[in-house]
Parts: C-alpha cells; sequence; structure tokens
C-alpha cells in the first residue's frame, strides 16, 4: 500500500533496507567469525554482555541524537523534542502493551494447563537456584520446548511442552527447568523488551526523516524556494536512510545480546541439575528439529522466538502450528553422549548465527564443557 500514496518513501526505505543488509552481511562475514569466540569462563561472560549491552544503547543514544540534531536545524528544539519524545512513548507503550498482554495470550493459545508434578521439580531446582518464589508451572500443547514468560500482573511461569517432558529424564528436565529460571532470576524478559526498543525508535525517526526531507524538496521545487532548502530535504533523505540503516546494526547487536543472556540461563540450567544433563537436553532437542522438517518449516513464523530455549535458525515452537507427525525416536536406543560429542565437533555458520536470537548448539555444548560445578550459575 505504501507504493500507491508514497513510492518516494518506498524507494528510501527500500535503498535504507538495502544499505542495512550489506553493512549486516559485511559484518556477518568479516567480523562476527573473529568475535564468536567461546568463554573461558563466567567473568568472560558477564564481560560480554556488558560490552555488548553499552555498545547497544550507545549507538542508539548517538543515533537518536545525531536525528534530533537534524530536525532542531529544520523544526526548531522545542518541535523536535515533542517529537522524539512522542515516538519514544509511542514505542515504548507498545512493547510493554505487549508485554502485559503476552502471558494472558501465551496461556489461551498455547492451551497451558498448570501440572503438579512439573510444579515438584520446578519448586526443586528453585530451592536449589536460591528462588523464594517457584514461578508456577505449565505444561504446553506444542513441539519440544520449554519457556519462561510473566510480568508483575499475570506472575511468572515456566512452561514445558508435553513432548519435551515425554523426552527428557528428571534430571535433564531439570536442566532445562534452571534454565528457564534463569531467565526469570536475571530478568530477561524485562531487559530485552528495553532493548528491543532502541532499534525501533531510530527506525520510526529514519523513516519521518525520510519523509520530512521528501516533502521539503517537494515544497521548496513547487514554490520556487532557493536551492539551498531543496538540497536540505536531500540531507534529510541521506540521513534517514542511514538512520534506519543503523535501526539494523543496533538489532544486531540486540541480538548478540540475546545469545549471551541465553548462555547466562544455561549456567543456571546447568547448577539446577548438571552441565551433562544440560547437554544432553540441548542434544535431545536438536536432533529432534534435525529430523522433522515439519517442525523447522511450519513454525519459524513465531513472534515468540526469543523466549524458548531452543531457537536457533528459525526452529521454534507455534501454538498456531499443528505439525503432522513428529519424528518418534526410541531415546533408549540413541547415545545421547555419542551425539553430543559429535555436535560438539560441528563448525557453525557464522552468518546464520549472526541473526539468530539463540547460539547453535554446539557452542552452547562447547561452553558448558568449561563450567565447574562451583561457577555454573552467577548470583
Amino acid at each position: 500500500m505504501l507504493w500507491l500514496y508514497d513510492p518516494f518513501t518506498m524507494i528510501a526505505l527500500m535503498l535504507a533496507y538495502a544499505v542495512g543488509f550489506v553493512v549486516m552481511m559485511s559484518m556477518a562475514a568479516l567480523i562476527a567469525p573473529r568475535v564468536a569466540r567461546g568463554f573461558s569462563n563466567r567473568f568472560a561472560l558477564k564481560s560480554s554482555m556488558i560490552i555488548v549491552g553499552l555498545l547497544a544503547a550507545a549507538s542508539s543514544i548517538a543515533g537518536i541524537c545525531l536525528v534530533a540534531y537534524l530536525l532542531t536545524s529544520y523544526f526548531g528544539a522545542a518541535l523536535t523534542l515533542d517529537f522524539v519524545a512522542a515516538i519514544a512513548v509511542f514505542v515504548l507503550l507498545a512493547n510493554l502493551f505487549t508485554y502485559l498482554i503476552s502471558p494472558f495470550m501465551i496461556n489461551l493459545f498455547y492451551g497451558a494447563k498448570h501440572s503438579e508434578d512439573l510444579q515438584r521439580i520446578v519448586n526443586e531446582v528453585a530451592a536449589k537456584l536460591g528462588v523464594n518464589r517457584p514461578p508456577k508451572a505449565m505444561l504446553v500443547n506444542s513441539p519440544p520446548n520449554a519457556f519462561a514468560y510473566g510480568n508483575i500482573l499475570s506472575g511468572r511461569y515456566i512452561a514445558v511442552s508435553r513432548e519435551l517432558a515425554g523426552m527428557l529424564s528428571e534430571e535433564e528436565l531439570k536442566a532445562v527447568i534452571g534454565h528457564e529460571l534463569g531467565h526469570h532470576i536475571h530478568r530477561d524478559n524485562t531487559i530485552m523488551l528495553f532493548m528491543g526498543i532502541l532499534p525501533s525508535i531510530i527506525y520510526y525517526l529514519g523513516v519521518f526523516l525520510i519523509r520530512a526531507g521528501l516533502v521539503s524538496s517537494s515544497v521548496s521545487r513547487l514554490t520556487s524556494r532557493r536551492r539551498d532548502n531543496a538540497s536540505g530535504g536531500f540531507i534529510l533523505v541521506i540521513a534517514g536512510i542511514a538512520a534506519v540503516a543503523l535501526s539494523f546494526i543496533v538489532q544486531v547487536l540486540v541480538l548478540a545480546f540475546s545469545r549471551l543472556r541465553e548462555y547466562y540461563a544455561d549456567t543456571s540450567g546447568a547448577r539446577a541439575s548438571s552441565p551433562l544433563n544440560m547437554q544432553r537436553a540441548l542434544a535431545k532437542l536438536h536432533l529432534y528439529y534435525e529430523g522433522s522438517s515439519y517442525a523447522r518449516e511450519a513454525v519459524s513464523a513465531s513472534k515468540l522466538k526469543t523466549l524458548f530455549i531452543y531457537a536457533f535458525t528459525e526452529t521454534v515452537a507455534s501454538p498456531f502450528y499443528h505439525y503432522k507427525t513428529p519424528p518418534r525416536i526410541a531415546w533408549e536406543r540413541v547415545d545421547i553422549d555419542e551425539v553430543i560429542e559429535e555436535l560438539k565437533r560441528r563448525e557453525v555458520n557464522s552468518v546464520q548465527e549472526f541473526f539468530s536470537t539463540h547460539p547453535p548448539t554446539p557452542k552452547r555444548l562447547r561452553f558448558l564443557d568449561t563450567l565447574t560445578m562451583d561457577a555454573t550459575a552467577p548470583r
């Protein structure tokens, strides 16, 4: 529809997308392989999260300040401040509304039911990790996965799919629950909510710059104003394209931050049971999705992929996904420890990882190898 009433903005946005895509692919090909190293200890993991988080925040603030400076030159400080504040409030309220309503929607669409047996395990894991008020344990209808969700209105939940509960031993299930409880302990849902706001603000400001620049240039030509006014509009368009491209780069940093939070949650899963049981659970999930084309193809559009314990390469569980026949794996015949060793030897696709919310399974397995039982969960 944008083509019909605003074709020039659409063309500018396509150019911005192209610039952003080229920059991101260059980063993925040249930078990601050099910085995507394993973590040797807990300090390195925490330091990496701080650095990436600060870099995303600093890039966002710099981008917003640059846009505000350009707008001030054309519309004045008062109007610019009002507009930037309006964009920020709009994005914040939209994300906050989604955050508040999502637990109720998840419970509805996933057919979430409280499970006393699962609650017992959640309570045991919570006690081991020092959590005084355990989240409510829910069984959901979906391909094998688990996730943590909730807020101050709904309370906190940990959901495990019935398929996953049937795949794992109790110790492996404790590791998975520990991972999800780690997300609650680290307040990952809230942190990622606000991290996701940053690129959105830059994006919408960039779109406004593009439109403001196009309107300014058109008015200048129609009213025969000075040429420098028209060139000023062109500068706004270029700045808007740069801002949209920057929003993509910030989003890449947010994705990197999300992957680090998954490693962080894995430390809690390892402490809840053991690093080996955390590895076994991840390996079983990987084996399931690797053997199910239905699961990989039909669930890629889920809006909740950042919540899941296994979501690499868009392989996530969706409440709208009714898969045909899931792969039936005779787990008693599978040497899962041998599978773990084979997965750890696999090379990972750095470009694919670059655009994912979750680290690839081989890297998570290798990371868990570095943990010791006295340092598996940051306190």
